[in-house]
């Protein structure tokens, strides 16, 4: 319509109408990129903010997931100490208690980072939408750096394959079952990064094993000194991997604003 309007005005002659036509078009032209522009930027704001907020959850899952793996391998180096002494002390009349304490020092953490957010932006080229510079810079040292990547330090040690390797499958299943990882804690905290957890190791339990059953297992334990000496070096890995997850802790807890992390 406008087209014809100024057709019909050129054929007139009437160039201030023409020159009224040709404002008019021009401003309707420019308020349109105004306003796809203006859409743009809304749109671009909301999703700045929802992947924002997403990146803080996945830092608090992983200062989370930090601080149970710590916990975890607190539990882990106890039940080898306890193992060991048991080993060295020669004591005959605790197999059951050996036989918990060195399986359950053979135990490993499971590796359930919450980084997909930050993996989405980086490949995606879209990592400028977390417009904190503190924040994006805190995702790509937690994201990117070796320092928290802490459990392939301690992953199959010598001694969890020496122990899987000499104790019977049958002992190896009982324990297991009754004094293995807590998986309720597993699934509702630890796997979901709600908050740290505790006592995924450390509880009472009571295998189905029968005093000869553990007294035949345990007496491999204590009659390869392999097990003793593959022992201490998996606690003196543990208590490693330990002071590694106290240095990640405190960086992270160094580069971002307490107040989104807790």
């Amino acid at each position: 319509m406008i087209l014809r309007r100024i057709t019909e005005h050129v054929k007139a002659q009437n160039w201030f109408a023409v020159a009224i036509d040709f404002v008019i078009v021009v401003a309707g032209v420019f308020i349109g990129i105004q306003v796809a522009n203006w859409n743009e930027a809304l749109a671009e704001n909301a999703r700045s903010r929802e992947v924002t907020e997403r990146l803080i959850d996945d830092l608090k899952a992983e200062r989370n997931r930090l601080l149970t793996q710590r916990r975890y391998y607190e539990e882990v180096r106890g039940a080898g100490e306890a193992a060991l002494s048991a080993l060295e002390a020669a004591d005959e009349g605790a197999d059951t208690a050996l036989l918990v304490n060195a399986y359950r020092a053979t135990q490993e953490p499971t590796e359930n980072r919450r980084r997909a957010t930050y993996d989405e932006l980086k490949s995606s080229g879209d990592l400028g939408l977390i417009r904190d510079r503190a924040l994006r810079e805190t995702a790509a040292s937690v994201f990117e750096s070796q320092m928290y990547e802490v459990n392939a330090q301690v992953t199959n040690s010598p001694y969890r394959r020496l122990f899987r390797m000499s104790v019977p499958l049958a002992a190896q299943t009982a324990i297991a079952i009754a004094c293995g990882d807590r998986e309720d804690l597993l699934v509702l905290a630890y796997l979901v990064g709600a908050r740290p957890v505790e006592g995924l190791l450390d509880y009472p339990c009571e295998p189905a094993l029968d005093a000869p059953a553990a007294r035949s297992a345990a007496g491999i334990l204590r009659g390869a000194p392999q097990v003793a000496e593959t022992l201490r070096l998996r606690i003196a890995d543990l208590a490693t991997a330990q002071g590694r997850l106290s240095l990640a802790l405190r960086d992270l807890d160094r580069r971002i604003d307490g107040e989104v992390l807790k």
